[in-house]
């Protein structure tokens, strides 16, 4: 995956257009979580060796979806949720938002956004 967005700020119109990719990204990272969730379900003894296998797996997962998220210029901030550096915040969205339609200031985080006007 190449970089798309080196300077790390964004306009509205920037992140909007760059949704559709991490949209799609974050729904097959979610898709393969929960299907390790699932087989970890299928074990009635949480502490059998594969449970640990499978836990890793899933880390991997994720792991690898936030280097995505990164290399095309966003900020992974928690599970499936990205920020847009604005330059005076972030816009920000989380899955499965279809649109970006929320900021916030650097000094707050999810729980401190505003709907954009």
């Amino acid at each position: 995956m190449i970089e798309i967005n080196r300077k790390k700020f964004f306009t509205l119109a920037d992140a909007r257009n760059l949704l559709p990719v991490i949209y799609r990204l974050t729904e097959e990272a979610s898709r393969e979580v929960k299907t390790q969730l699932n087989r970890i379900d299928a074990y009635s003894d949480k502490s059998h060796p594969s449970v640990a296998i499978i836990e890793e797996q899933i880390n991997g997962i994720i792991d690898r979806w936030q280097a995505k998220i990164e290399k095309l210029g966003a900020e992974p901030k928690g599970l499936w949720m990205a920020d847009f550096d604005n330059g005076e915040g972030y816009y920000c969205w989380k899955y499965p938002e279809n649109e970006i339609n929320h900021w916030h200031g650097y000094q707050d985080g999810f729980s401190g956004r505003i709907v954009l006007e």
